[in-house]
């Protein structure tokens, strides 16, 4: 079984990302890179049996921080779910580059979203107008199993 210290110790060439718009997104497609503007954040109240103080929220537990913050470019906008420490990133203005995006779906609409195998990152301001008008996340999806 060869390696690649075997071969030369050459690694692979890492591919260059390929920027997508929010217009192209797609429900249950992963794998996205976008530079997005932050229109607004909201923070959602964390509710649950962690928050209940009830036995699942022991002292060493820490609370999870949710805010959905409505981000876009030229293209659309689509609502951005922001857990624990991308909620400080979040802030209404600022430019922020999505490595590794996800669609969820929530009660059929999408949901951006960026999971640990992902980055948030805070960039340069971007010279590009939100669109508004083109919001992602109030189409509805429905399931449809095909027999």
């Amino acid at each position: 079984m060869a390696t690649a210290a075997a071969k030369g110790g050459e690694k692979p060439a890492l591919r260059k990302p390929v920027f997508g718009k929010v217009d192209q997104l797609s429900p249950g497609t992963v794998g996205h890179t976008l530079t997005v503007k932050v229109v607004s954040a909201k923070p959602i109240a964390p509710r649950g049996r962690a928050a209940g103080g009830g036995p699942a929220a022991s002292a060493g537990s820490r609370q999870v921080r949710i805010a959905e913050c409505i981000v876009g470019d030229e293209t659309g906008v689509i609502v951005f779910t922001a857990r624990n420490d991308q909620v400080d990133l979040l802030k209404p203005g600022t430019t922020v580059l999505l490595r590794n995006a996800r669609i969820d779906m929530f009660k059929g609409s999408m949901r951006l979203a960026v999971d640990k195998w992902g980055r948030v990152e805070v960039t340069e301001a971007a010279d590009f107008t939100v669109k508004e008008d083109n919001n992602m996340s109030l189409v509805e999806y429905e399931l449809v199993n095909v027999a």
